[in-house]
């Protein structure tokens, strides 16, 4: 497999630290809020990632963060007259369920904060002690002219860093570029003990010693959104490399911004939607599929009609597979014809045309595409009158096996209740009996409510509309 490193700025082959082991830590949310739909795409294409190295045959150790101490935390627990942990508390049960939604697997570890502070102390104590940190009225600052090479993931001098970055303006500090690892305590705040006094971490201090808590001193990949390169992921280089004296992470990738609407997703513009609030209106599974319709690094549209889009895409992978378990539920069992055999030999190249996009940098897109000219092409052979139960196992089992890469059509065959049964078998008993009115009536009822009915040679077949 290839991957784009941002740290080196090519595609490289990725060779694991431990063959067969693959390591990832990947930047999770600060839980004051519903995350909205550009959190949701790296937390959708970096499970993705990670349901490919399984599939591919690797234990993967995937650690997904929650940082539940910071002051978007504290302000939202003043405003509601509530504390911190009951804020931060709240907000990761609504992240599971966005994301259970969302059909993003449990990291292997979810480490929070709050969970981690002897580890962050530690690493500050390490950083004060080997000349790379600094400590100033209880607040305790990373020195970046210690270490040579900072700005390397950024690709920028530390001259240019210094005139354009959006860094803290300080007094204290020795260097604009400085960065705080430990902050004094204010009255109110949330903090601990430590040998510079009772405070709490910085922002970015917290994923390095997550990271070296689950993960080791380096890791195979790190991940998240491209806003994070600078200064967030400089940093965690910076300190981590400077106080385990090794390099921290090997592979960089990151993923490109979200616009809506071609503009942009800010606050302030009025187009900023949580996944939640979109979910209401397309589901949380669309959602997934438009994610994986582009490549991670491509900048993505957000729109009304991308998402219809992908809803009518997902319909119709959803179609397909239903079809073929009404057809295999059905299906003689008897040879297939020479025009299935035909087919059935020609579907291990579309898993190969799969795995091939894949192991190019994650290259999703290409590899639906893969699955969509599966879905084509057994659609061609079965027909109205069905198949072979040979080529529908053949074609179900290489659908399931590519769309569990994908994290797509993974929900249970839908069932309908007692009441909606006994009125299909009311119209299949009027049909019988040459009644078409009363079946007619009964059709148009299910359709009212949202289900329709067609009649198949194998039976009657139903869906959803």
């Amino acid at each position: 497999m290839k991957l784009y490193n941002d740290l080196t700025r090519k595609k490289e082959d990725f060779v694991p630290i431990r063959p067969g082991e693959v390591s990832i830590y990947s930047c999770g949310p600060t839980v004051y809020n519903f995350f909205h739909i550009g959190n949701a795409r790296p937390f959708i294409m970096f499970d993705c990632l990670r349901r490919y190295f399984e599939y591919r045959g690797n234990r993967v150790n995937f650690v997904q963060n929650f940082t539940d101490v910071d002051d978007k935390i504290i302000n939202r627990a003043r405003e509601e007259g509530t504390t911190d942990r009951e804020v931060s508390d709240r907000y990761i049960e609504e992240y599971f369920i966005d994301a259970d939604g969302l059909g993003i697997l449990r990291a292997t570890t979810h480490p929070r904060v709050t969970e981690t502070i002897p580890e962050i102390i530690d690493m500050v104590h390490t950083l004060v002690d080997k000349g790379h940190a600094y400590v100033v009225n209880g607040d305790v600052y990373y020195r970046t002219g210690s270490f040579k090479d900072y700005g390397k993931l950024s690709h920028q001098p530390i001259d240019e860093l210094l005139a354009g970055a959006r860094v803290d303006v300080s007094e204290q500090k020795q260097s604009p570029l400085d960065f705080v690892l430990w902050k004094a305590s204010k009255p109110g705040e949330p903090h601990w003990d430590s040998p510079w006094g009772q405070g709490r971490p910085g922002w970015h201090i917290e994923c390095s010693a997550m990271a070296k808590k689950y993960l080791g001193d380096t890791i195979d990949i790190h991940s998240g959104g491209q806003d994070l390169t600078f200064p967030h992921h400089e940093n965690e280089i910076a300190q981590s490399e400077a106080a385990n004296g090794a390099p921290f992470a090997n592979y960089w990738l990151h993923n490109g911004y979200i616009n809506v609407d071609n503009e942009k997703m800010s606050k302030s513009l009025g187009n900023f939607f949580t996944v939640r609030d979109v979910a209401k209106v397309y589901g949380y599974e669309p959602i997934r599929l438009f994610m994986l319709s582009a490549h991670y690094r491509s900048q993505i549209n957000y729109s009304s009609e991308n998402l219809e889009h992908a809803k009518a895409a997902l319909e119709r992978l959803y179609n397909f597979k239903n079809n073929l378990l009404f057809l295999l539920d059905k299906a003689p069992q008897q040879a297939p014809t020479e025009a299935e055999a035909a087919v059935i030999a020609r579907l291990p190249a579309y898993r190969d045309k799969f795995i091939a996009a894949m192991d190019d940098d994650l290259n999703t897109a290409d590899a639906l595409s893969a699955v969509f000219e599966l879905v084509r092409d057994v659609n061609t052979q079965v027909g109205a009158e069905g198949a072979s139960s040979a080529l529908l196992r053949a074609a179900l089992e290489l659908f399931e096996e590519l769309c569990g890469v994908m994290g797509l059509c993974q929900g249970e065959a839908e069932t309908l209740d007692d009441q909606v049964e006994r009125l299909i078998e009311e119209r299949q008993a009027a049909r019988k009996a040459r009644d078409f009115k009363a079946a007619d009536a009964i059709r148009d009822q299910l359709l009212a409510q949202g289900i329709a009915l067609e009649d198949t040679p194998q039976g009657v077949k139903w869906r959803r509309v």
